[in-house]
Parts: C-alpha cells; structure tokens; sequence
C-alpha cells in the first residue's frame, strides 16, 4: 500500500453531543464495554468447561463471542478517551489505518459468521438425522477458517482503497472511529470511484449474506411448520429466535450507513453506536437469557465454584 499521504494525526471528533454530556456518556460507554468483554468471556468459559456445550451450534458462538469482545475493543475505549479528554482524540495515520483494518476484518468476519450459523441451523431442523455426519468437527473448523479468511480479504481491499488516496489537508474525522466513508471526505483527490467500489464491496458482502441468511430461515421455517408437535414447533422457533434478533440489530444499522445514498455525519455516529457498542453486548444477553442449556451451564458452573470453596 503506497503511503503519499502528508497527515501524519487524525483528530476523532467522536459522537455528535453537548459537552455537559461527556461524563455520563464516559460512565455508560464503560459500564456497556465492561459488561460486554465479561459477558463474552464468560460464554467462552462456560462452552470451554461444560462438554455437553461442545456442538457445532455452541462452536460457531465461541467465535462470535471472541470477535464480539474484540469488536467492541476496537472501538470503545477510544471514544472513551474522545470524552475524557480533548487530547485522547488525536490518532496517529498508521493507528487509523490499523483501527480501519481490525474494525473491517472483525465485522466482516462476523457477517460472514452469521451466515455459517444460519446454515448450521438448517441442517440440524431441516436434516436432524444427517446432521451429526454433514456438521462434523472438521466441517466447523473449515467453515470458521474460511469465515476468517474472508473477513480478513475484505477488510484488506476496505482499508487499501481508502488509505491509497493522498491526505494532505483536514484531519478532523467526524466520527468517533477511524471507517471509511468520513474519512474518504478528507482526501485530496476526487473519491468517487474509491466510494463506488466501497459501495459495492460492502453491498455484494452485506446483501448476499443476508440473502443465504435468509433462505435458510426460509426453510427453516417451512421444516418446522412440518413438526407435529406444538412443543417440537416451539423449541425449534426459540432455538433460532436469538440468532434473528442480533442478526437484525447488526445489519440493520450496518445497511442504513454503508448501502444508502449520501451520508449525514450526526445521524451516522449514532447509528453506529448500535453495531460497535449495543449489538456485542447483545450476544451474551440473548444467548443466556433465552438459552436454557447455557443458563444450566452457568448454574453448574457456579456450584462447582462454590463447592471448591467451601472445600
């Protein structure tokens, strides 16, 4: 990547707000931050100790919950520097391309993953029998490997066709991170056709995983309206509600601020909010709360705790 760029710090102008705002934005960014990389953690830790956890389904969540805790370090705890202080907003060019890449390659990676779990969700309603055969261990590895891979490839064409442009003028990003789009406005050159190929990266990635993502519930659905059972139906809807509910929440605002026309740099910053902040502090809420094999695996897991201390 060939750097004719003549800024050597961006200034991240963070979150559209009133200053009076800054401490208790600071107290609430943190305290979602913190529960995230714990809660996550803690889904890591569990699925790692309890083997009735070692499926297929529960080894794509491992993934997402790492991505997830990284996801969210990317991130936040440089917005939370943006609302201490004046001086935590300055980034150096080669952080900002490092924090373009990393955020990029995680989000990618986990869109990409959503889709592998939606497939994993089809074949164990729609194929109960063949499943443990099409889903093996090797199966899974292959599928993850190939999930990080992509994000990895697609981040590098993100972060080489925004930091090939030269930069000699502004450095204020008026975002609370280092993405494309806002700092695109800064180069000094015309990046028209820099945003088109962004634009249509991002979209062929966005819109053909949520289509297969689609499909599979598509059929999802029609395999359980076959169960005879009202129960069977039930557990097998509560099974892929959660997987549905953040899958929304993170394509959602991913598609209203990469695949619409313009940008509005207030609007954007907090829309974005619900993808970096909210949606991987999601993961471990839904997958706990509305998971009944993970909350006996979070009890067993605290019994055993408690018993060795009492020992």
């Amino acid at each position: 990547m060939t750097n004719v760029s003549l800024v050597t710090t961006f200034f991240l102008m963070g979150l559209p707000r009133a200053p009076a705002l800054d401490i208790p934005l600071w107290g609430l960014f943190l305290v979602i931050y913190v529960l995230t990389v714990l809660g996550n953690f803690l889904i890591l830790l569990v699925i790692a100790v309890d083997s009735h956890l070692h499926t297929p389904m529960y080894y794509f969540l491992t993934n997402l919950s790492f991505i997830d805790m990284w996801f969210s370090t990317v991130t936040v705890p440089k917005m939370l520097m943006t609302l201490a202080s004046p001086g935590g907003r300055a980034i150096s060019f080669h952080s900002c391309v490092a924090q373009l890449y990393s955020f990029h390659f995680l989000g990618s990676t986990e869109c990409f993953l959503y889709t592998v779990m939606s497939y994993d969700r089809y074949l164990a309603i729609s194929h109960p029998l063949r499943y443990p055969s099409m889903m093996s261990g090797r199966t899974c590895a292959l599928l993850a490997t190939s999930t990080w891979l992509s994000g990895s490839l697609h981040s590098a064409v993100q972060t080489t066709l925004t930091f090939r442009l030269p930069y000699c003028g502004p450095n204020q990003i008026q975002h609370y991170f280092c993405d494309a789009p806002p700092i695109l406005k800064l180069a000094c050159t015309d990046t028209s056709v820099n945003e088109m190929v962004i634009f249509v990266n991002i979209g062929v990635v966005a819109s053909g995983c949520f289509l297969l993502i689609v499909l599979s519930y598509v059929s999802i659905i029609w395999s359980i309206l076959k169960i005879r059972t009202s129960e069977g139906r039930h557990r097998a809807f509560q099974t892929c509600a959660s997987h549905c509910i953040v899958v929304l929440c993170f394509f959602v605002p991913c598609v209203f601020i990469y695949l619409r026309p313009g940008s509005r740099d207030a609007v954007d910053g907090v829309v974005a909010v619900f993808y970096t902040v909210l949606t991987p502090l999601l993961n471990p809420v839904v997958y706990t709360l509305r998971n009944k094999e993970v909350k006996r695996a979070l009890l067993k897991v605290r019994s055993q705790s408690v018993f060795t201390q009492r020992k």
